[in-house]
């Protein structure tokens, strides 16, 4: 497994890779890799003659008051993991190095970037988009695979790699949960043991519109509204949004069909978390 720090390294890197005709699967991330993680790089290694991942926590994507410092970081344990996933090359970037000084150019997306975590953080996007276009960039990928946790910002990368031309496929990853159905992410590990029995709030929710859809009930405020109850229940969360949307175009439905997807996000304690699945 080979890791390079220096953006320019690993750009001459993988245009040589591509010029001996080798396909490039990338997984970007922004470290402290779970077993979320671990499926984008199974994936990758069946999908691609080289697997590269990349390591870099994006200052551009957090807010002022958000969690950028306290973000979990462990790269000693994350190339562990890269080790017995197979990956071939890491690319662990400094935000300088990304982000040189003067550095004044970014990426937006319009439309899909106004609702939900858009709403709720803005110039989010903006920074996610910018990032993930210059890291298609170096490491110059077929494909690049993404969880569906992240269901919006899958979705946004989906729109800019077509508006924009950028020749890589994007392969979208199933949810992967703890045995308990709290979908994994890195920043579960911020929450108390009583703040992770409550976040359970949410997969519980998620559940009970599935079930309650399957029953016959369409109407997306009937649905809203038992979940919001379940989740409000518990006194440790605060739900920031919950909608039900088209899966395309993330427009909100008034009923449920095939294309739905309800979509959630949720403060346990100061812990923001998201979640999502169709319904149908």
């Amino acid at each position: 497994m080979e890791i390079l720090t220096d953006l320019s390294s690993m750009q001459a890197r993988c245009l040589d890779l591509r010029r001996q005709g080798k396909r490039i699967a990338f997984v970007p991330t922004m470290g402290y890799l779970h077993d979320g993680h671990l499926s984008l790089l199974q994936e990758g290694r069946q999908r691609g003659d080289i697997l590269a991942l990349s390591i870099f926590v994006n200052p551009t994507q957090f807010g002022p008051k958000e969690d950028l410092a306290a973000y979990p970081r462990d790269l000693k344990r994350d190339l562990d993991i890269a080790r017995r996933a197979g990956v071939d090359l890491v690319w662990t970037p400094t935000p300088q190095d990304v982000y040189p000084e003067g550095y004044a150019t970014y990426v937006d997306v319009e439309g899909l970037t106004d609702t939900l975590c858009g709403a709720s953080r803005p110039g989010h996007f903006r920074g996610v988009t910018t990032v993930v276009c210059k890291l298609f960039n170096v490491v110059q990928a077929d494909l690049a695979l993404f969880g569906e946790k992240d269901f919006q910002q899958l979705a946004v990368i989906r729109r800019m790699t077509r508006d924009l031309n950028l020749p890589v496929e994007i392969v979208g990853m199933p949810i992967v949960r703890e045995e308990d159905g709290l979908a994994m992410s890195s920043r579960n590990v911020y929450l108390s043991g009583e703040e992770r029995r409550q976040a359970l709030a949410l997969s519980q929710g998620i559940a009970l519109a599935q079930k309650r859809a399957c029953e016959g009930e369409h109407s997306s405020r009937t649905l809203l509204a038992e979940v919001r109850s379940l989740i409000e229940a518990q006194p440790l969360a605060r739900i920031d949004y919950l909608q039900i949307c088209h899966a395309l175009t993330l427009q909100e439905q008034e009923k449920v069909d095939a294309d739905a997807v309800l979509l959630m996000a949720v403060f346990v304690g100061s812990t923001r978390l998201i979640d999502n699945s169709y319904l149908l």
